[in-house]
Order: C-alpha cells, then sequence, then structure tokens
C-alpha cells in the first residue's frame, strides 16, 4: 500500500511503539530524530545525529550565533597578547557538570585534547599549539607558534564532531572506546536509566545550568529551558511517525521524507518549516586506502554517471525549492564556490563513458561494497540512487544495508570489506560546513588524520593552510578555485547535491531556533 493510502487509514492503525500516551499536566516534548542515536559519545563520530545529542548535554567554550559569527560561550571572554600567540580565556562563573562537580580549566583541556583526535579541524590548528595550561580552575593559557586569529572559530564551529567539554575523567578515556556515561554541562541531562538503545532517548531539565546572559542565537547566546523533559523516540518507519505526529503522540518529526510532506502539511495543527536555510550537500564518499578506489582515476570514472539531479529528486522529491543541482566542492553562493571542472558534474551523464574510463582505470569486475542504511529515509535514497548507477556502469556491487548506528560504526573500519571495512558510503553534511576550507572536513588531504575515507592529498592540505592565514579576499578566491581543481583531479568525494530539510512539528511548539534540532527556547502550550 502507498504511504499516503496507508495514511487515510491512520484511526483503524495502532502505533508499534509502545508508551507514546503522554504524560497528563507535564512540560514533555517528544521528537523523533533522523536516525537512531546508537553512538552517544559525542567525540567520536561525524554523524550529526550524535552531534544534535551533544548540544543538548554538553556545552562548548564558543559557539556560532545565526549569522555564523562565533561568540563567547563557556568562557567569559578572551585576552590576546603576545602578537597573537598568547590566548588567555576565562570560564563563566557557577559552571557545573551534572554529577555536582565544577568545570575546571584542565577538564576543559583533557576533553580538548580527546576532541582533536577526530575533529580534523581541530588536530591540524593544535599542529601550532606550543602549550596549553590551566594555571588555575578558570584559566586556560594557549601559547601558539605562531599567530592563530580563528582559534574561537576553531573551538566554536558546529561540524561534527563539536568540542563538547566533559569531566576530565571521561575525557582522558582514549577515542578509540566509545563512551557511554553521558556527563556534561549543558542545558539537560542524559537520563540513563530511562534509555532503551533503539527506540528512546531522554533527557531532563538541568537545573543548575547557567545560561549565559543574551538572546539566544542558533548556538550562542542564553540557553533558557522552558520545558522539563525531552523524548527521543525511534520511529524508523516513516508512515508509523507520520501517524503518530497526526496524532499529537509525538510533537516534532526532524525529517520526513518528501513523499509524506503534502499529507502532513494538510494536516491541522501541523506545521512545517525548513529551519536550516544553508541546507545540506550530499556526497558519495570512496575509500581512499583500499581497491579500487585508492586509485583517482577509478574515483573520477565514476563522475560522467553521478546525476546530481537524480539523486536529489530521489532525496527531496520533484519540488525544486528544496534541492539544487550543480553543486562543487564549495556551498553554491559562498565566497570560495567557482565554477572550475564543474563540468564533470554539469554536462550531459554519459553511462558509457563512465564504463570506458572504469576499464581504462584497470577495473576488472572486483566487487565492491556500499554500505547503506535501512532507517535514514535521505542518506536510503541517495545510497539507492547510487547503487543503481554503480551497476549500470558494470561495477560488481555488494549494497550492504545496515542501520544508522552500525554504519556510522563501520566508517572508521580500515579492514577490507570481508573484514568488516568498506569501498564506498553516502552521506552528507552541513551546507555552512562547506563555505570554507576550514570547516570542510570532506575536502581534507590529510591521509590517516582525515575523516573516514582517508584521502591523501598533500597539495590540498597546502592549499587549506594557505587559506587559514590569509586576509586577502583574492587569494582566498583563488585558492577556492585551485582547491576545486585539484578536487576534481582527485575526486576525495563525489558531490552529490544540495538540499533543504524540512521539519514538521505540532502547533503547541513555538519559538522554535534556526538551524540545528535545538531544545532551549522553544515552548509548548
Amino acid at each position: 500500500m502507498h504511504r499516503r493510502a496507508l495514511l487515510r487509514s491512520i484511526p483503524a492503525i495502532g502505533l508499534a511503539a509502545p508508551g507514546l500516551a503522554r504524560a497528563q499536566g507535564s512540560q514533555v516534548l517528544r521528537f523523533v530524530p533522523q536516525a537512531d542515536i546508537a553512538v552517544l559519545d559525542p567525540h567520536s563520530t561525524t554523524g550529526l545525529v550524535t552531534r544534535n545529542h551533544a548540544y543538548l548535554v554538553f556545552d562548548t567554550l564558543y559557539g556560532v550565533d545565526a549569522s555564523f559569527k562565533v561568540q563567547p560561550q563557556m568562557v567569559e571572554g578572551h585576552t590576546v597578547e603576545d602578537d597573537g600567540k598568547r590566548w588567555t580565556m576565562t570560564l563563566r562563573e557557577g559552571l557545573k557538570f551534572h554529577d555536582g562537580e565544577p568545570v575546571r580549566g584542565r577538564d576543559v583541556i583533557a576533553s580538548l585534547v580527546r576532541w582533536k583526535e577526530r575533529n580534523t579541524f581541530a588536530n591540524a590548528m593544535f599542529a601550532i599549539v606550543e602549550e596549553l595550561t590551566s594555571p588555575s580552575d578558570r584559566i586556560i593559557v594557549w601559547r601558539l607558534k605562531r599567530p592563530f586569529p580563528m582559534l574561537p572559530e576553531v573551538l566554536g564551529n558546529s561540524s561534527s564532531p563539536v568540542a563538547a567539554i566533559m569531566p576530565e575523567r571521561l575525557a582522558k578515556t582514549d577515542i578509540a572506546t566509545l563512551l557511554t556515561d553521558m556527563v556534561g554541562s549543558g542545558p539537560f541531562r542524559f537520563v540513563a536509566d530511562e534509555r532503551i538503545p533503539g527506540s528512546r532517548t531522554v533527557y531532563a531539565k538541568f537545573d543548575g545550568y547557567v545560561p549565559r546572559a543574551g538572546t539566544p542565537s542558533l548556538l550562542s547566546g542564553g540557553k533558557i529551558v522552558n520545558i522539563d523533559r525531552v523524548e527521543w523516540l525511534n520511529l524508523p518507519d516513516a508512515s508509523t511517525a507520520a501517524a503518530a505526529l497526526q496524532r499529537g503522540e509525538i510533537d516534532w518529526w526532524e525529517q520526513p521524507p518528501s513523499d509524506l510532506l503534502p499529507v502532513v502539511t494538510r494536516t491541522r495543527g501541523l506545521k512545517v518549516a525548513v529551519l536550516d536555510k544553508l541546507g545540506a550537500i550530499a556526497c558519495l564518499r570512496p575509500n581512499h586506502t583500499l581497491p579500487p578506489f585508492n586509485n583517482a582515476a577509478m574515483r573520477r570514472a565514476l563522475l560522467p554517471a553521478i546525476s546530481q539531479t537524480d539523486t536529489m529528486t530521489a532525496v527531496a522529491g520533484t519540488d525544486k525549492q528544496l534541492w539544487r543541482d550543480g553543486v562543487g566542492y564549495f556551498a553554491p553562493g559562498s565566497p570560495m564556490a567557482s565554477d572550475v571542472g564543474m563540468e564533470a558534474l554539469t554536462a550531459p551523464r554519459d553511462l558509457a563513458a563512465a564504463r570506458k574510463a572504469l576499464e581504462a582505470a584497470g577495473y576488472n569486475g572486483e566487487k565492491v561494497l556500499l554500505m547503506a542504511p535501512t532507517d535514514f529515509a535521505s542518506i536510503t535514497a541517495m545510497s539507492e540512487v547510487t547503487a543503481d548507477v554503480l551497476r549500470r556502469i558494470g561495477v560488481d556491487l555488494e549494497y550492504a544495508a545496515m542501520d544508522w548506528g552500525s554504519m556510522l560504526v563501520r566508517m572508521a573500519n580500515r579492514e577490507p570489506p570481508d573484514r568488516g571495512g568498506y569501498n564506498l558510503f553516502c552521506t552528507y553534511s552541513l551546507g555552512v560546513t562547506h563555505m570554507n576550507p576550514a570547516t570542510h572536513n570532506f575536502l581534507r588531504g590529510s591521509g590517516d588524520k582525515a575523516t573516514f575515507g582517508w584521502p591523501d592529498i598533500p597539495r590540498m592540505e597546502e592549499l587549506r593552510d594557505e587559506w587559514l592565514f590569509s586576509s586577502d579576499p583574492d587569494a582566498n578566491q583563488r585558492i577556492g578555485r585551485e582547491m576545486q581543481k585539484l578536487a576534481f583531479e582527485n575526486v576525495p568525494y563525489i558531490p552529490l547535491g544540495q538540499f533543504y530539510q524540512p521539519t514538521a512539528y505540532r502547533d503547541r511548539i513555538s519559538n522554535l531556533l534556526e538551524g540545528a534540532p535545538l531544545f532551549w527556547n522553544l515552548k509548548l502550550a
């Protein structure tokens, strides 16, 4: 039965998930996230569902506002001395963790040292850190080898994983070990004894949270909590989630699929909005360390076959207000975007040319494993389109379907596919992270230190470093053009287009902030 037809019979359908009846008189918000939050550790994965969870439980030293400018958050402020090579940051008074312990400088340092192991921007920044010390509980001092005015931008950037601050005892856990003890200093506490993996995650208002003064704006300003509790409910079946939203059994559905939007929009008491105006950019990411895609010619061979139009239609439907094609290696409209090499993606698609290029690159019919989630609608859609194209150009494809949580864990596996590794995967990252080289993790060429896929492109790193220390707009645009040219030659990933994900919620919710799914500032009627 088509999903829309199914929804017309909602009154006769009972929800499969138990316990959705609302408690009487309580300020509880029930939310269905984009996918199950299988990885709780805020430092360990690039998954946005983990990042969104992190913003409830943990706080950061700095945060971006709605204009994407970085503002102090946990810090009162900072001073810069020694020609930009010494930064002194002072923590706000009264900050404490959910276990009652105060937030100290040593907690901050241990957290940042752990975080840098998986955040490529931070890892590069730490290369110029001479010393990081905490002479007193509220003071953190950075001594740098060279001036680096973008230090707050690194600490406050919203690309995943974020610089979540946690107690030193947790932060000293090796990054290869996933943390499950969620103790932060953010506006909500993680309620461990109510978590049901794969089904429910619960957060309660942290009464000891000290909001910053000022108007809330994205990830900065005063994070004022007006509700008692947030419940994240995993409802991977879209029809079940839609039915629950229409019945008032959930309040907010983060990512309704495009084919159900008309039904949701017509339902009285529901609202649909696009909160992130910069959208998301989809990517096909090869594993650069394993055959056949350790060969740049093999990666380039895929370019003539990939259709951004087909991929985005599958993800976001036929309404072109919700997606765009012709997307290169920087977000459209950003200062770094250019038309260099774009014919590789915008020329008429040619499957025969792609097949011929694969053969010329040396492809001999080896098995290629594309891992794909079964419970993440947008990524599932782009994965299915990609799989179809690969098969049509002669790739012997293994489509490894799994839940999103398992896929996040498998991304870090460097072994061959028969030992738990992979050759390709589709994903997306936020458009704001594609604006420039600072936060563009998928454009890094730092090999083992790069994010999953591990491209090794030394010239890309040189250009990135040149951009980081440049203040000349003309020079920066030149760098952007050269980086895109280099990207089309080396193909760290294949851009699949940009889409704008609507979210759906009941009209009892007001004061939603734009950007990520954020749970402060909002109110329930």
